[in-house]
């Protein structure tokens, strides 16, 4: 007969693991082990079969622990009653897709569906299959590459899916770009026009993976880990990583719902979990140091409210920067300890351009779609990230315009040469950071540096206060004017003879990308 000792050994891995699901807010374990085989789907049937080859050293999760395939592409992993199994898609390799391009990467295990809500969530998925196997294929990944990123599409019914089709899925058929990312708020809260986004974006032909936002979750949720049901429908889980090229995408679930039980009533907060954090932890453990590491979320990552234990995990990677959503203006931060960074150099951290402006609001353009200009004064649009090895740069694209048109010169049309007070020039460079510089020149004369403000755009503040006085408008109202993060001010001589004159603009950018802006003006 076994002692009590010997038996408690053997009782031991099983209890670890029950302490682990039980520490990262999760529910306990079903009695339940995920298996299955990743592998080259030689002959594209999405089956393995023995023409296949299996693929080892394939990173698979679910969604707290990550391990990796054996010699014959195979893994084990616990899961429980509401889990999903994905595997991370590594370089050189893409997963399917849907008929709507979302990359087909995960398995939701739920057998008995999701609860009842609003939208609705997955249906029943029955018993744990004997093998849940992910087939990939070859493609070609080089060190350069780019990739497209929408923030904020978040469109409130069809008509403004349209917005979308016309204003920036057109302009983009035949990118170049290997894929793109909408970085949360997909939708504008009805989740029931998940699909036809997605359909609608697709034409571009380029797998489109996705970011969770605050307007994508199930607001009648009694509970955290419900919330996402029908995100999760759709789109798979709501966090996750990826490999392509040289490059390691972590795409970040920071949006936490709390619902108050006595009220009644649920409120989103930045946040990331506890078990989300171990997922994190274990994902870069596997990344080298060398490898460029970029995390996409909704929220910008300075309002994430547990935001500090994950600069523990990324502030000494030397390669490593994030881009969110959420707030409808664009700008780059540098995170520093005055935030409690620790890291030798600022975290780099865009808030990207928003494909809704704000929000579908303004004046409808010839086109019929609204200017829907942000509060900073820039342009809706969405942006061009460009990788070369472990080095990045963020192209900003206005909607609707050339690419070339990177900012906006503001003064008067005209200047009167006997005046006594200076003329003020304004530059909003939709893409400048404070590591950008930005000089003009008059008639072919010196260059001159401009000095970075903060205050309002002037052309947004025109607009705002001129809406408000106009009473019979009938479209959306704009937000207020804010300090821009990427406004330059300086003034023009007082000493320019009548006439007319060429004011030129010249904005280089932290990563020593050059724009021009031209202004015609006179004396008189």
């Amino acid at each position: 007969m076994r002692s009590v000792w010997s038996r408690f050994l053997l009782l031991l891995p099983a209890l670890l693991l029950l302490w682990q699901w039980t520490t990262v807010d999760a529910d306990p374990p079903a009695d339940n082990v995920a298996r299955g085989r990743v592998f080259h789907d030689l002959n594209g049937n999405g089956q393995f079969d023995e023409s296949d080859r299996p693929l080892p050293g394939v990173r698979v999760s679910n969604g707290l622990e990550i391990v990796t395939t054996g010699e014959n592409g195979e893994y084990e992993l616990p899961i429980d009653n509401d889990s999903i199994v994905f595997v991370i898609k590594p370089r050189g390799y893409r997963t399917l897709v849907s008929e709507h391009m979302l990359p087909q990467f995960y398995y939701i295990h739920k057998p008995h569906g999701s609860p009842q809500s609003k939208f609705a969530g997955v249906e029943p998925t029955g018993p744990l299959p004997a093998s849940i196997d992910f087939p990939l294929y070859e493609q070609k990944e080089p060190e350069q590459f780019r990739a497209l990123l929408f923030g904020d599409p978040q469109p409130r019914n069809q008509q403004e899916i349209e917005y979308i089709a016309h204003d920036v899925v057109e302009e983009l058929v035949g990118t170049d770009a290997s894929f793109g990312v909408t970085l949360g708020d997909i939708m504008f809260d009805d989740l029931s026009l998940f699909e036809e986004s997605a359909r609608t974006i697709a034409v571009l032909g380029i797998p489109w993976y996705n970011v969770i936002g605050n307007h994508d979750i199930n607001m009648d949720a009694k509970e955290h880990r419900h919330a996402n049901e029908t995100y999760e429908r759709v789109f798979g889980p709501s966090y996750y990583s990826f490999d392509h090229g040289p490059v390691h995408f972590l795409v970040v679930d920071d949006i936490e719902w709390v619902y108050n039980s006595e009220t009644g009533k649920g409120r989103y907060r930045g946040g990331l979990g506890k078990r989300q954090m171990r997922f994190i932890q274990r994902d870069l453990e596997m990344i080298p140091a060398d490898q460029l590491v970029v995390l996409m979320m909704h929220i910008p990552l300075v309002d994430v409210e547990d935001r500090h234990e994950l600069y523990r995990l990324i502030e000494k990677r030397p390669f490593c920067m994030s881009i969110s959503g959420h707030t409808h203006y664009h700008e780059h931060r540098f995170i520093t300890r005055k935030d409690g960074w620790q890291g030798p150099e600022p975290h780099h951290h865009v808030i990207n351009v928003t494909v809704s402006g704000s929000w579908w609001s303004g004046a409808p353009q010839d086109n019929g779609i609204p200017h829907t200009m942000m509060k900073d004064g820039a342009p809706n649009g969405y942006s061009i990230i460009s990788f070369d090895g472990a080095k990045y740069s963020l192209e900003f694209k206005a909607a609707g315009h050339p690419s070339d048109y990177q900012m906006r010169i503001m003064m008067p049309e005209a200047i009167t040469a006997t005046a006594t007070e200076p003329t003020p020039v304004h530059v909003n460079v939709f893409n400048g950071s404070e590591r950008s510089t930005v000089e003009m020149r008059i008639d072919d004369g010196e260059w001159s540096a401009l000095q970075q403000v903060r205050e309002q755009d002037p052309v947004y503040a025109a607009i705002v206060a001129a809406d408000k006085e106009n009473k019979s408008k009938t479209y959306r109202d704009l937000p207020a004017p804010m300090q821009s993060g990427h406004l330059w001010k300086s003034e023009i001589p007082k000493s320019l003879e009548p006439g007319t004159h060429l004011l030129e603009v010249k904005s280089v950018d932290m990563h020593g990308q050059v724009h021009w802006g031209r202004r015609v003006f006179r004396v008189e």
